[in-house]
């Protein structure tokens, strides 16, 4: 027996059977627990269980709906088994089961507990083994079948039925085991011939003779084939292997061990309409797992892209830099709820861990603590004191006020006007069941700085930001430890001019939650507008790494490079993330900018306009006019100013996109009253708005004058406005 590390780990080869139950997630709550027990009273009543665990020589890894045992005395174990099973099952006509047999490298995991101590391959390829088959069948893998054939009496039962492709595009090679009263005889469905739909039961030994046959003389020609390659190599040059070498291996390396995305829940509910509550379990794992230093954790914009428990995971972990996956599935009825969650290294397809927690709608915190904590042991994340009691804390004992917050976040994320608008008003009813819920105070906050970012609701940032401002205090003073409350707080200080206390916000937030992506993102903004471009751009690229497929991060990261005189890395930048979602007008716009400031006036004004015809608002209209008149489009750009201006007599328009279409136009008067404008209507201090006024080069020939240069002054006083 090898040993990677004396007490941890301990690899071994064993004989797996895998167990599931088919249709189980279609099962009510009440069906899925009585089918598991049914299921596990079966398998524990076998005489091969029974003998295998009295012998020490039985491991187990319980699965939401089976599981898998590890028999380590012999091959013919799991067979056994299986076949017991499978008889007895034939009495519970409502079970259907499948099953599959692999034997292969498994490592127990000897510090955890019972539930979370196999993987391996051979736990996997076992799993995969069985998701070729139906109800029914006993499916075994090639080399299980293999050495069964030295086995006189099994030589019958054994039907070959080829290769398969599952998960993740793998190929396994199966055949299939049954009996006069056991096991499925039909094909399955991967396998079925139209015209027949069963498997001739043909005794595998003749094939396999004649297989072995072909198999040996083409390992001698392939011995031949392979010597004389290997001398011809020898003679070539090798410069350009190695570096494709190198870089695969670098690739590989680039990712963190100890990493993680927690991929979107499967809403099970009856009640569709309970999407928020299985997002909002998803969230708050995510959440817990983010506090902790030693682990990278993707944000939920980025996992958002992908369906729960998808087909292709490695291409998934490579895209989003992180080794391992959770899956996982929420059933809500009544005051009941089901969590069941699979983490698993998608890099080498290893399950490394699975449970299904069935408990009171008010456990739910402890459910959501006791996986994170779980999954901090199976990775060996190394856990502070108060990382400890991060992802433990309970953030409200009032489950109706959670519910709340819960549908508060699910229309946040989805950050159309409307949405946003209900997200608070439901963290304002949150608070009103909980006045002393941090985190709905914080979501208000979050709210309150962006809603003037949609003027056709009628916020002005003069009426929310005071609120949002109120609402973070309130965050932070509950509950210092929540760094959400932090970044809020920050977030609010920052556009209201208080650039010092943000800054201080921004590093606590960041101590507290160092993968809050949304903390970095908005720091370097915060940075940005103060003139710090390269500080600014190390905090938007790590923003970007925990959320490599966020659109408003990829964008502004985009910009930050072409600031510090990156402009080609820039343009790439923000083409790859147009590339993303191509409806996602700000990367154009950006992009149009970036292409503007490099001289490339032609494409700049092509990006413009596809962006415009996207979204037309008072960003894209001023971008496009600037351009326009820059072009000699002099009727063009006024009819867009024109559209502009009737607009701001409607509505609140940011007087900063005003002033960068007037600087382009050349009045500099104008352009200049303007900004003076923004800055006395509080606009905030953000990216493309009133924060852009030291990085934006529409705004060049206006740095010289005198009232430029006042009114920089005052923006940079610390004085309140």
């Amino acid at each position: 027996m090898l040993t990677d590390s004396p007490s941890d780990v301990k690899f071994e080869i064993g004989h797996v059977l895998f167990i599931d139950i088919v249709g189980y997630s279609k099962l009510f709550i009440t069906e899925q627990s009585e089918q598991i027990q049914t299921l596990r009273a079966i398998v524990r009543g076998t005489e091969q269980f029974k003998k295998a665990e009295a012998e020490g020589k039985l491991l187990r890894l319980p699965t939401g709906d089976g599981g898998a045992l590890v028999f380590r005395n012999s091959l013919e174990a799991p067979v056994l088994c299986a076949l017991e099973i499978s008889k007895a099952i034939k009495s519970h006509p409502e079970l259907k089961v499948r099953m599959g047999i692999h034997s292969g490298p498994v490592n127990e995991i000897t510090d955890l507990n019972e539930q979370a101590n196999i993987a391996g391959v051979g736990i996997n390829i076992a799993q995969r083994v069985m998701d070729c088959g139906d109800a029914g069948h006993i499916l075994l893998s090639k080399r299980v079948a293999d050495d069964l054939e030295q086995y006189p009496q099994w030589r019958s039962h054994l039907a070959d039925l080829g290769e398969c492709e599952v998960k993740h595009g793998t190929r396994v090679s199966v055949v299939n085991l049954y009996t006069d009263d056991a096991g499925n005889p039909r094909a399955p469905q991967k396998f079925t011939n139209p015209q027949s739909g069963v498997a001739a039961a043909i005794p595998i030994s003749n094939g396999r003779r004649r297989r072995k046959f072909l198999v040996a003389a083409g390992a001698v020609l392939t011995f031949v084939i392979i010597a004389a390659a290997a001398w011809f190599l020898s003679r070539q040059k090798t410069a350009t292997v190695a570096p494709a070498l190198t870089s695969a291996s670098s690739a590989a390396a680039a990712i963190p061990a100890k990493s993680i995305a927690v991929l979107p829940f499967d809403n099970l509910s009856d009640d569709k309409s309970n999407a928020f509550f299985a997002e909002g379990v998803q969230d708050e794992i995510l959440t817990r797992l983010a506090k902790v230093a030693d682990l990278k954790v993707i944000s939920r914009t980025s996992t958002q892209h992908f369906k729960s428990a998808p087909e292709n995971l490695p291409q998934i972990a490579k895209q989003l830099g992180v080794a391992n996956i959770l899956e996982g599935s929420v059933q809500k009825a009544n005051d009941q709820v089901r969590v069941n969650v699979q983490l698993i290294n998608a890099l080498t397809d290893a399950h490394l861990w699975a449970e299904i927690y069935d408990r009171k709608l008010t456990d739910i915190f402890a459910v959501e603590s006791e996986i994170a904590k779980t999954i901090a042991d199976t990775l060996q994340v190394k856990l502070s004191g108060s990382e400890k009691i991060a992802i433990t804390t309970k953030p409200t004992e009032n489950p109706e006020a959670h519910e709340l917050y819960l549908k508060g976040r699910y229309f946040w994320n989805r950050r159309t006007a409307e949405n946003l608008k209900k997200a608070a008003d439901y963290f304002q009813q949150a608070i009103d069941e909980d006045p002393k819920y941090a985190l709905a105070y914080a979501g208000l906050a979050d709210c309150r700085v962006l809603l003037p970012a949609y003027p056709g609701l009628g916020n002005t940032p003069r009426d929310e930001l005071p609120k949002a401002l109120e609402a973070a205090r309130k965050a932070v003073e509950l509950d210092d430890t929540l760094a959400e409350g932090h970044t809020s707080l920050a977030r609010a200080l920052a556009s209201t001019l208080q650039l010092s206390a943000a800054t201080s916000e921004f590093h606590r937030a960041i101590e507290l939650n160092p993968n809050y992506a949304t903390a970095h993102q908005w720091f370097g903004e915060c940075l940005q507008s103060q003139g710090q471009l390269e500080e600014a751009l190390a905090e938007l690229k790590r923003a970007q790494e925990l959320d490599p497929l966020s659109l408003v991060i990829g964008s502004l990261y985009g910009f930050a490079l072409d600031t510090v005189g990156r402009s080609n890395e820039a343009i790439a930048q923000l083409r790859k993330t147009i590339e993303i979602d191509p409806s996602f007008s700000n990367s154009g716009g950006l992009l149009g900018i970036v292409l503007e400031h490099n001289g490339r006036l032609k494409e700049a004004i092509a990006e413009y306009e596809k962006n415009i015809s996207l979204h037309e608002d008072a960003i894209s209209l001023s971008q496009l006019a600037g351009a326009y008149f820059l072009a000699g489009k002099k009727a063009e750009a006024q009819q867009l100013w024109d559209k502009l201006r009737g607009l701001s007599n409607r509505q609140y328009v940011p007087a900063y996109s005003m002033a960068v279409a007037q600087s382009s136009f050349g009045n500099k008067d104008e352009a200049i009253r303007l900004l003076e404008k923004s800055y006395e209507d509080h606009a905030p201090f953000d990216s493309q708005d009133l924060g852009w006024i030291l990085v934006d080069h529409r705004l060049d020939s206006l740095r010289g004058d005198s009232r430029f240069k006042n009114l920089i002054a005052r923006i940079f006083s610390g004085e309140p406005r």
